[in-house]
């Protein structure tokens, strides 16, 4: 690239922080300035993401590279296929410096411990002055978050929001909240009726560079997880834009009573979509959330809709993050169960007779994506209950969600659904039988197994696999306040009965190759 005059600061753009308004762009200067995007192979392929995260990334950089062009920035794109390209953010950013002779770098920090730590090193690498800044486009920030956890026995997510919802004055009646309640999770648990009308989802067309890219991942990532036919991602802040005015025109109405609901062939149903476009900086969540508020101005959705989409954003996501930055690296290392079995075969093709967890991994591995309940409640669920190693498992979500990025991933899964965590992000884990998967799904209607068998060859084995956590357990979370109607349940069971569930739980788990011998 021809230079207009000699470089003050490489400005260093990560590939999570595709937004105009990230810290890192802050002041940025036509002239004196370079900014930096780097495709490389260490990112794409530290785990094998599912082929269309890969092309999100790659395509939103791309046009975001274009967009910065177009404004008169100058911009060194380094391409994943660039004979020059050295595959790290480390060798990328030291070729830059050694080509540009920058006096300083600037970068926004990073959103995941394992880059942050890289970063944290390049001053002394690169021998140059690197400042870090803050990533403030999130609700909460790190220090305030590590304010809000000072002198807490237990950081609880509902406690967190409240504190939140008063900072931003959201759903607010002075210092109360609007309906008299905090939360309306209650009413947002309905099951969905079967002559309901589900919009489509919003699709981005792939462009001429989509395509490109769309070729290049099918070429060079042949062997990672994931369908290339229907990929709809959108790849530019416009194109996201549209898909938040769609959710908030068609779905959010409907969003608060059925966000809990599962259909076969139907991943998004009234769910916004929105989480990779959050995560990589295409939206941001203050702009998020307000669109949501204003269409409860308007009379558009009812409190318990709005309630719950911004619970999501405002409490959880962020909530999530603080947990990451207050308990890494150590955090990814518990095992509060001690699970060591391993992650079944069906997990990566969705071959299996439970339909359900055949439902959510075909769906996942055609879109890239699955909404909550499904990652929570089914493929969650059955991980832990089958006393899936965390690592795998937690790998396992990096690798097929087109918004899984390590800050949010590992919380929600060693935290949330296997509570490997001992109880750091949740009171209780969320074991459940077939039931609740009946109650919430259609899934049942077209499976082999009956969730209304508890043993015996038509049982379904989220049954047996329920109670056989439990007695596995029965130490660990037996004296658990929010576990004892079940455990009350357990101790009257006769002991041949306890004894046929251990049974026929590790038939199963041998039968599937799942449990490790000891």
């Amino acid at each position: 690239m021809k230079l207009k005059k000699p470089i003050k600061h490489l400005r260093v753009i990560l590939g999570d922080q595709i937004s105009r308004s990230v810290s890192s762009l802050s002041g940025v200067n036509s002239e004196e300035d370079v900014v930096l995007l780097m495709e490389v192979h260490d990112e794409a392929s530290y785990v094998k993401h599912h082929k269309q995260k890969i092309v999100f990334f790659l395509s939103a950089m791309r046009h975001f590279a274009r967009e910065l062009e177009e404004e008169g920035l100058q911009v060194r794109y380094v391409r994943l296929d660039d004979p020059a390209n050295t595959g790290s953010f480390d060798g990328e950013v030291g070729r830059a410096i050694l080509a540009l002779r920058p006096d300083r770098v600037v970068v926004t920090e990073a959103s995941e411990w394992r880059v942050s730590e890289a970063i944290s090193e390049w001053s002394s690498r690169f021998g140059l002055p690197v400042d870090v800044l803050e990533d403030d486009r999130f609700l909460c920030s790190r220090i305030e978050f590590a304010e809000w956890d000072q002198g807490r026995k237990q950081l609880r997510m509902e406690y967190f929001y409240r504190v939140m919802r008063r900072k931003w004055g959201w759903l607010m009646e002075g210092d109360q909240p609007m309906g008299g309640k905090w939360n309306f999770d209650a009413d947002n648990r309905k099951s969905l009726p079967k002559d309901v009308s589900i919009p489509e989802r919003l699709i981005a067309e792939p462009d001429t560079e989509t395509k490109a890219v769309l070729k290049l991942v099918s070429e060079k990532f042949e062997d990672h997880f994931g369908d290339l036919d229907e990929y709809g991602w959108a790849v530019t802040r416009e194109d996201a834009m549209k898909v938040l005015a769609f959710f908030v025109e068609y779905s959010l109405p409907r969003f608060g009573d059925y966000q809990d609901a599962m259909k076969s062939g139907e991943p998004f149903l009234y769910h916004s979509v929105i989480s990779p476009y959050l995560n990589v900086g295409l939206l941001n969540p203050k702009e998020v959330c307000e669109a949501a508020l204003d269409a409860y101005d308007n009379g558009h959705v009812e409190i318990n809709a709005v309630e719950g989409f911004v619970r999501q954003i405002l409490g959880w996501r962020e909530y999530v993050r603080g947990i990451y930055w207050t308990y890494m690296p150590e955090y990814s290392e518990s095992n509060y169960f001690g699970a060591k079995n391993k992650l079944p075969e069906f997990f990566w093709d969705g071959k299996t007779e439970l339909n359900c967890l055949h439902q959510v991994v075909a769906d996942t591995k055609r879109t890239a994506y699955a909404h909550h309940i499904q990652r929570l409640m089914v493929t969650g669920n059955f991980a832990l209950l089958a006393g899936i190693t965390p690592a795998e498992i937690e790998e396992w979500y990096l690798i097929v969600y087109a918004d899984a990025l390590d800050w949010v991933e590992l919380p929600n899964v060693h935290g949330m659904v296997l509570h490997a965590d001992g109880g750091i992000l949740g009171s209780k884990p969320y074991a459940a039988s077939g039931a609740y998967i009946n109650r919430m799904s259609d899934y049942c209607r077209e499976c082999k197994f009956s969730p209304k068998e508890k043993l015996g060859e038509q049982a379904c084995p989220f049954n047996y696999l329920y109670w056989n956590f439990l007695i596995q357990n029965e130490e660990t979370l037996g004296g658990n306040p929010r576990m004892q109607m079940p455990y009350r349940n357990l101790r009257r069971m006769p002991d041949e009965r306890r004894e046929e569930i251990v049974r026929q739980s590790n038939h199963f788990l041998r039968e599937h190759q799942i449990m490790v011998s000891e």
